[in-house]
């Protein structure tokens, strides 16, 4: 193994769902690695069958990864804490740990933009504990792939610009099979990660409804260019939305049969309720609550985003799917570059 995989360092993981869990996987074979599991039922059943069937079967699981249902403890036996929880759940949780996590090294790897503030997940971290040692894992990953040993290349981001940290924390997560590159745009990382699911969603119902290759092309492409826009505006890098957090995570959660967005808009295709959708889900799709997050950042800084915007008046306001996209189609002609 290459001297520039770190080893041997104390991570703490505050979520067990199947991002969590695949990063414990992963970490394990070269660090020491606690996991917080906040339901006590299914922490028990994970420790049992050192397997977590709920949200990634098929995986076993190292008896060097620590389970537990205590997070003080886990976190202050590490020195990185990875949080890997639903995006509506982060600012409760780290406020109630605040104090521990103060001085801790934090990687976010979850995705979403809170309703309320609409702030990213990194401006949250901040918030609630004054630190800056916060850091953003995000790009083309499924955790089934991953965990699968499937060639994976993912970003690393920061809030501090500490390149010295950033180097070491690369060779926390770099393996032969899961490559990470850094990036010093946190702004565009992050919301790359959180507005492609709303795209996927689009391309989801693209499906549903029946639509090709055409269609589906067609709406990642302009996708991204209304990302781009967004992001922009808020002051990211536009080299970003180029690269492995913005166009590669796009792709992948457009096409992959393990993407949850793309299922729950393939599932509003063919006419089903968002209710009843959600419903019937183990794992959270971060991009119907996004999509509400977008929808108002567009109209609060005047983005035209209109996938995102027929993709909100769908889940939100009960629009007829092909109705939206009549919509999308039938819009003034304008130039594609300007």
């Amino acid at each position: 193994m290459k001297n520039f995989f770190e080893k041997n360092e104390s991570i703490g993981i505050l979520g067990a769902g199947s991002w969590g869990t695949t990063l414990a996987w992963l970490l394990s074979k070269r660090h020491k690695v606690r996991v917080w599991e906040f339901d006590r039922k299914q922490l028990v059943k994970v420790i049992k069958e050192r397997e977590n069937k709920k949200f990634l079967p098929h995986i076993k699981l190292s008896k060097k990864i620590i389970f537990s249902n205590d997070a003080p403890d886990v976190i202050t036996r590490s020195n990185i804490v990875i949080i890997a929880l639903p995006s509506h759940t982060i600012r409760e949780t780290v406020k109630k740990y605040s104090d521990l996590l103060k001085k801790k090294i934090m990687v976010n790897v979850s995705k979403g933009i809170e309703n309320k503030t609409l702030k990213r997940i990194s401006e949250i971290l901040y918030d609630e504990t004054g630190n800056k040692q916060i850091y953003v894992l995000s790009g083309p990953s499924h955790a089934e792939e991953v965990a699968r040993k499937i060639p994976t290349t993912v970003v690393l981001s920061s809030l501090n610009q500490d390149k010295k940290r950033m180097k070491y924390l690369q060779g926390i997560f770099i393996t032969e099979h899961f490559r990470v590159y850094t990036n010093p745009d946190i702004i565009g990382v992050e919301l790359c990660g959180s507005l492609k699911n709303i795209i996927a969603i689009a391309a989801g119902i693209s499906d549903g409804i029946g639509f090709g290759s055409n269609t589906k092309a067609a709406i990642m492409t302009r996708g991204i260019t209304e990302i781009r826009r967004l992001g922009m505006k808020l002051g990211a890098h536009t080299e970003t939305f180029g690269g492995l957090a913005g166009i590669g995570d796009l792709i992948t959660t457009c096409i992959s049969k393990y993407s949850r967005n793309r299922h729950v808009g393939e599932e509003l295709g063919k006419g089903k309720n968002i209710s009843s959708i959600l419903k019937k889900m183990v794992m959270i799709a971060e991009g119907v609550k996004t999509t509400l997050s977008a929808y108002n950042l567009s109209k609060k800084h005047r983005v035209s985003m209109p996938i995102t915007e027929e993709v909100y008046n769908i889940i939100y306001r009960n629009k007829n799917t092909k109705k939206a996209v009549q919509a999308l189609m039938s819009r003034e002609p304008k130039p594609e570059i300007w």
